[in-house]
């Protein structure tokens, strides 16, 4: 009798445990809608201004450009997960999706049909986006021109392909709450909190990831890593800038693409601030206020310090000899002089100085290489600096050469090593 009472007593704890791991991963579908085509236009104006604080647009662009339509691939250590098409489209978009399968999405990381979906899209962050703004967030997309477009489907190595583990993963790391609101701080200051934190995902690409994919919130925004460049850290002790950012400094940077302080946008941020030049400016600057908050805690700004070196490094100087009579010192005076020598036009017309340019300045030669390689390339209606890229012209020996000049040129840093094998790797990563 004790031993049949062991048996039942253990069927029964079998039971309850795969029921509550049942209810663990399964999500039920949400029955689809005809697409709804009724929107107050002003509704729809306001969705696509945080669309655009998004960027919703550059991940989910169609491999043929067609907007919102998906398939590009975002690169993760895991593997290619790609983009999904979030067109009006019934067949191969969301056009059969209700408002609250899309808030599911959003606030759940679990599709129209039940499906969990991976967090390279960062509904860690959309957790914190308030149901009026899903609304018009909803109404922006559902007005968009539908596009039959079949995305690549992801497939991950086992067991990674096991979309239900993804049920883990939301236990450990989702967090629903709301931002919290800073009763010290100023309403700009918690608009932006709640921008940077939520739409606008910044510790995505901003914040270093542990080994399961998750922003490691002990180290928020002290650099991270996005479609193969490396994203700077954004507070005081990790940023790489030469000249500390100020409020006025990123908001210009955000909403032109440049400072001249600083630099001009390059690789991932060209769409974010492409994205940001369209949206209310008290929104960018209300961003700016909190960013700053983190790289210039004390509202200081550039220190006198910085302000020598600064000047030291982006005035006219002598080279010495041998630097000057170098391979890479050859290559800059003839592919890369006319916009940054001395005397330039663009430098007269107060473009930033090389020396100030995080790129150049940084301990990986990542970004720097990125630029030389692909160049600064914004699309037809984007705005953004423009400069050619060098990979079809410059043999990795020669990049390298160049590299190695700018950084003894124009900083103060000791040289990048293994400086051509690291070039070789990034362009074999571009082009596989």
């Amino acid at each position: 009798m004790k031993i049949r009472s062991i048996v039942i007593g253990a069927a029964v704890l079998v039971a309850v445990a795969a029921a509550g791991g049942l209810a663990l991963v399964w999500r039920p579908a949400i029955a689809p809608v005809a697409r709804p085509v009724a929107f107050d236009p002003a509704l729809v104006a306001r969705g696509a201004q945080l669309a655009a604080i998004g960027d919703c647009a550059v991940c989910h662009l169609g491999t043929d450009g067609t907007p919102y339509a998906g398939g590009k691939a975002v690169e993760t250590p895991f593997g290619a997960i790609y983009a999904t098409n979030i067109t009006p489209d019934e067949r191969t978009g969301i056009g059969n999706w209700s408002e609250a399968a899309f808030a599911r999405s959003m606030h759940d990381g679990v599709d129209r049909a039940g499906s969990f979906l991976y967090p390279a899209f960062p509904y860690n962050h959309y957790t914190h986006v308030t149901a009026p703004d899903l609304s018009a967030i909803y109404a922006f997309l559902m007005t968009r021109e539908p596009a039959y477009a079949e995305p690549t489907p992801t497939r991950l190595p086992f067991p990674l392909d096991i979309r239900p583990l993804m049920a883990g993963w939301n236990l450990l790391f989702l967090n629903h709450a709301p931002v919290p609101t800073d009763p010290a701080r100023s309403a700009e200051w918690n608009r932006g909190a709640y921008l940077v934190e939520g739409l606008g995902h910044c510790g995505a690409c901003h914040t270093p990831r542990n080994a399961l994919g998750a922003e490691d919130g002990s180290r928020a925004y002290t650099g991270g890593q996005a479609d193969g460049w490396n994203a700077p850290g954004l507070t005081a002790a990790s940023s790489p800038a030469l000249i500390a950012w100020t409020t006025d400094a990123i908001e210009t940077y955000l909403h032109h693409g440049i400072d001249d302080r600083h630099a001009a946008s390059a690789g991932p941020m060209q769409a974010v601030s492409h994205n940001l030049s369209r949206v209310p400016p008290a929104d960018v600057r209300a961003i700016a206020v909190y960013v700053a908050s983190m790289t210039d805690p004390a509202g200081t700004g550039p220190n006198d310090r910085q302000r020598q070196i600064a000047a030291q490094m982006a005035a006219t100087t002598p080279v010495p000899a041998a630097l000057q009579a170098s391979e890479g010192a050859v290559i800059f005076a003839g592919a890369c002089a006319g916009c940054h020598g001395s005397g330039a036009p663009m430098m007269l017309n107060g473009r930033p100085s090389l020396a100030l340019g995080s790129s150049v300045t940084a301990a990986s030669p990542r970004n720097a290489t990125q630029t030389v390689l692909y160049g600064l390339q914004p699309g037809p209606d984007e705005r953004g600096a423009y400069m050619p890229g060098f990979a079809a012209s410059l043999t990795d020996t020669q990049l390298a050469a160049v590299l190695g000049y700018l950084r003894a040129r124009f900083t103060d840093r000791p040289a990048w090593s293994d400086l051509e094998d690291q070039v070789k790797h990034i362009r074999q990563d571009k082009s596989s």
